[in-house]
């Protein structure tokens, strides 16, 4: 009985969740940033994207190659549609080699959402296997910029050095203002970035963590780990009613870029084109290695002891870009009249995007991904509004005075043009 009372329980080394993640609307880009006309194709109801080799491959079989290659470097025709019905029949988009591959892969293709003329079509990331999902460094960059935004606006509560603290970083901002342009992703890293997660100590395992790459060492990010979101299949749910409804909906929408600027008018900008994922609905595991972090020292200056406390940082920051959200939309008129670079008509009706951020308190627990913008990968939230401006048209190759910055947003339209939706807003669920 004395000897069962003196087992000592394991010690948690790790805490991990899992996480489900849901979003209206989602882009994550890819290492290929833009796709020219030949690198897609789009009829009028999807948007294909096929496997090259494969369809060299295919087109070389039916002695078409030499064809295919012509059309691509002379670009006499804009898209391949004609070759490949003239190739392969109607139902190209269908079609296999004889090795029994997909010319165009069912999971690489998109519901068109806009009639305009897709041009230069920005893509969505893929894993190894061609599918659509969320790369664990994009959600692990975003908890790291909220975590020193959390930092820096309570930097009496964490007792941060003289340097750290928001004053000294708007000096040195203001010093070395002209330098940002050069290396405008890493001018805050020197700054204060670096101070903020590396200052430290750690012995590990019996180890001092020093060496040539010791910042990356004594980071204390380094706690964290974020997988991969599972694969963002199409879903396919029956509602009660009979209603179809569809999680992971792969979508090539219009995504307007809007500018707010003197007597709150709309500023239109050329659309871009762009693949998204509608109605998200994934899965991503979050490990906090509980061990390492009681080996960081000073403790006061590391804001997290769980992962709860992470994600209430988390919430804490997307309260803040939401408030200054709803703030922009309220400000901004509508131009019912508009005309897009075609002289095509557009209405810049923005009521959706202001029944979006009506709601006081925001649902969402980060903003990821592209569109994101500045107020959501940078700490810019806590400068003062006339920096703001200084470093937006020192990263900006075109000053822009008379806007508020940052000075665009981007928002998606729907077929119609109707202006509908703000993406990168997601939510975390434990599950």
């Amino acid at each position: 009985m004395v000897a069962s009372n003196l087992i000592l329980s394991k010690p948690e080394v790790y805490e991990t969740k899992q996480i489900q993640l849901t979003s209206p609307i989602l882009h994550i880009g890819s290492a290929i940033s833009k796709l020219s006309p030949f690198e897609y194709v789009a009829t009028n109801k999807r948007v294909y994207l096929p496997n090259p080799e494969v369809l060299a491959r295919a087109f070389q079989q039916r002695g078409r190659l030499n064809e295919y290659i012509r059309r691509i470097e002379s670009q006499e025709d804009q898209d391949l549609t004609s070759l490949l019905e003239t190739t392969f029949g109607d139902n190209w988009h269908n079609k296999k080699d004889s090795n029994e591959e997909a010319l165009f892969p069912k999971h690489t293709s998109s519901l068109r959402w806009t009639q305009q003329k897709i041009t230069d079509l920005r893509p969505m990331i893929r894993n190894g296997f061609g599918q659509l999902y969320i790369p664990g460094s994009s959600i692990k960059g975003a908890i790291r910029t909220a975590i020193a935004y959390h930092l820096l606006k309570h930097a009496d509560k964490y007792e941060l050095s003289r340097t750290q603290q928001l004053s000294e970083i708007e000096k040195k901002l203001h010093e070395t203002i002209g330098q940002i342009r050069q290396r405008p992703k890493f001018a805050d890293d020197k700054l204060f970035m670096d101070a903020l997660f590396s200052e430290f100590n750690l012995i590990y395992q019996g180890k001092n963590a020093l060496g040539k790459t010791s910042l990356q060492n004594l980071d204390f990010m380094r706690v964290i780990q974020v997988t991969d979101s599972e694969p963002l299949i199409e879903i396919r749910v029956t509602h009660k009613k009979g209603k179809p409804h569809f999680y992971n909906l792969p979508v090539t929408a219009e995504v307007i870029i809007i500018s707010h600027w003197e007597g709150g008018k709309a500023k239109y900008k050329a659309p871009i084109y762009t693949e998204m994922v509608r109605s998200v609905k994934t899965k991503f595991t979050i490990s906090l290695n509980k061990t390492m972090l009681s080996c960081f020292t000073p403790k006061n200056k590391i804001p997290f002891e769980t992962i709860d406390d992470i994600l209430t940082i988390c919430q804490e920051f997307a309260q803040d870009q939401w408030d200054e959200e709803h703030f922009y939309w309220k400000g901004i008129k509508n131009t019912l009249n508009a005309k897009d670079t075609n002289q095509q008509p557009i209405s810049l009706n923005f009521d959706n995007i202001r029944d979006f951020y009506q709601p006081e308190v925001c649902s969402y627990n980060l903003r990821i991904g592209w569109a994101s913008g500045m107020n959501g990968t940078t700490v810019n939230l806590l400068f003062d509004p006339e920096l703001r401006k200084e470093i937006r048209d020192n990263c900006s190759p075109r000053k822009a005075p008379d806007f508020e910055a940052p000075k665009s947003r981007r928002v998606v339209a729907l077929s119609s043009r109707e202006i509908k939706f703000v993406p990168g807003w997601v939510k975390f669920q434990e599950v």
